[in-house]
């Protein structure tokens, strides 16, 4: 059959079909999930978003702002240190793939190691390039939408005593683009979390198997149970 050609070819086993079908499965369930529950029970998301409307309703009645403009700046310079890592990352990868053999001859004086093709190997990496891509378009995403943020931020008005609707419009508009910053932010740095799940392939399938769970259960345990939630849940009522 033609594709069981390909994996004699690639020198791929089931196992690693198993592993890089599990990876994309979990990753993109476990973002589904994510969304799915935080519709019924508090998430960190979810509670940042009350603190964002929050803030935002505390800003508008300010009239020196630099204080919130303060705020997106360190807001920003995260996204920015994130995408600019990424960048030296994938020139790395990059630069990895001229030397596919070296790093061939390095894992496999590993322990616990599978033999691997030098195509097999361009895989792997080339699927750190794909996942380090996307962290960037999201980072630099993140960065133009907390540029949108700060320029909202500037353009509010003092709330109108005989227009109480606009003055609710006018926050619901900067939390909502506030919040979305925050997931473009989330998705990226969820990235970081995965590719660490993608590295250990490079060792063994049943490896990335494992890590693959491991950085689900991490990620579930953060978002949904983990102190700083319960902290941030906890609005006294």
């Amino acid at each position: 059959m033609p594709f069981e050609r390909i994996l004699s070819e690639l020198n791929l086993s089931w196992l690693d079909v198993a592993a890089f079908v599990s990876f994309f499965l979990a990753w993109s369930g476990y973002v589904w999930f994510a969304l799915w529950r935080a519709k019924s029970v508090p998430s960190l998301h979810s509670s940042m978003d009350h603190y964002r409307r929050l803030w935002m309703l505390r800003m508008i009645d300010r009239d020196n702002r630099m204080v919130d403009v303060n705020i997106m700046r360190n807001l920003t310079r995260s996204s920015q240190f994130f995408a600019s890592t990424t960048m030296l990352i994938l020139g790395a990868l990059i630069a990895l793939l001229g030397y596919v053999q070296q790093a061939m001859d390095v894992v496999s004086g590993l322990p616990f190691t599978v033999k691997a093709s030098q195509r097999l190997l361009e895989i792997k990496v080339v699927l750190l390039v794909v996942i380090f891509v996307y962290a960037f378009f999201k980072f630099t995403w993140a960065i133009r939408q907390l540029g949108f943020c700060a320029t909202l931020v500037g353009a509010a008005p003092k709330p109108p005593k005989d227009n109480p609707e606009q003055y609710a419009s006018d926050i619901d508009r900067i939390a909502a683009v506030t919040s979305y910053a925050g997931t473009t932010f989330n998705d990226g740095l969820r990235s970081f979390y995965f590719a660490l799940a993608a590295m250990a392939w490079f060792l063994h399938p049943y490896l990335m198997l494992l890590a693959t769970v491991w950085v689900v259960w991490v990620l579930y345990r953060r978002e949904f149970e983990s102190r700083t939630l319960k902290a941030l849940a906890d609005r006294g009522g």
